[in-house]
């Protein structure tokens, strides 16, 4: 797995600091609770030079996010998108990945939050294929976890927060250990949720098919950017409920996110996903995906923001 790269400045609130200048207490809410708010975000080389993808629509997760727990950080999208530009362009950065964070302070001694004060940084630093580049052209080999996701009205799956991601961990070490690229949980109900940090699709009879937003998985920008692609492209979509079962038949499985891209699935529970090679749907879409985030086909939806 990647480690971080250092970069030389980050943002936080207004200015810019040393990277190893930008340090929280230890007794942080958000070190004791995980009360921390975040987005991954990639930068992409263009011929335009870099740009960052679906930038207004990732500050504007965040700032849902931080919404639903209450968190009011003193900067508008626009302050942020500024922020974010120069953090790319202060650390000479042609690709990146960038994690804007909004923290809880120190100051509050138990669980209620309200006396630890809100924190935004920007950092950024260097990060390739998530999974490999050669998972992105040869796919990967899945499990379905025996985690499964949160239940709706537990704790909020559409708030992208740090607390959330303990059940990725789990998901991704189990995958791990019994000697898996990724896994695939499913939901309470037995249905399929999503990966430990991607989001799930299914191709089968050259239909595409995912999981609605039902309160168990994160309302990913790229599940977003695919199901707008695959309209583009004239692929058929039905969102709805599948089965754990859909990922041994269907024809194609892929998982996508900010991270991880559009990486094929080859096969899950050592089963094949069907021949076992990477399909035509999820070819199509994961070279649209690639071509727009690089600048080589045209940005027709407005996703592209140059720094």
């Amino acid at each position: 797995m990647a480690k971080i790269s250092e970069t030389e400045w980050i943002w936080r609130d207004g200015a810019f600091i040393k990277w190893q200048d930008a340090n929280v207490h230890l007794l942080s809410h958000s070190m004791q609770f995980g009360s921390a708010v975040f987005e991954g975000i990639r930068a992409y080389e263009t011929p335009k030079g870099p740009a960052v993808f679906r930038l207004q629509d990732h500050l504007r997760r965040m700032m849902h996010s931080c919404k639903i727990y209450r968190m009011d950080p003193p900067w508008t999208i626009d302050q942020l998108v500024e922020a974010t530009r120069e953090v790319v362009r202060r650390n000479q950065m042609k690709e990146c990945y960038i994690r804007p964070m909004v923290l809880r302070g120190y100051g509050a001694a138990g669980m209620v939050p309200f006396d630890s004060p809100i924190e935004t940084f920007i950092p950024c630093w260097p990060w390739g294929a998530y999974l490999g580049d050669k998972a992105l052209e040869q796919g990967v080999d899945a499990c379905v976890t025996s985690w499964h996701r949160v239940a709706p009205n537990t704790i909020p799956a559409a708030a992208k927060i740090a607390g959330n991601y303990l059940s990725g961990q789990l998901v991704k070490m189990e995958a791990l250990r019994n000697g898996y690229d990724e896994a695939i949980a499913l939901g309470p109900e037995g249905m399929l949720s999503e990966g430990s940090g991607q989001n799930v699709f299914v191709v089968d009879g050259g239909v595409l098919y995912t999981p609605p937003l039902d309160g168990t998985l994160l309302p990913g920008i790229t599940r977003s950017t695919v199901l707008a692609m695959a309209k583009d492209l004239g692929i058929p979509v039905i969102v709805g409920a599948l089965s754990r079962e859909s990922l041994y038949t269907s024809d194609e499985v892929f998982v996508c996110g900010t991270a991880s891209e559009v990486t094929p699935v080859r096969s899950v529970d050592r089963l094949p996903v069907g021949n076992g090679t990477v399909g035509p749907v999820t070819r199509a879409l994961q070279q649209r995906y690639l071509g727009i985030v690089r600048g080589k086909v045209e940005d027709t939806h407005g996703w592209l923001t140059h720094c």
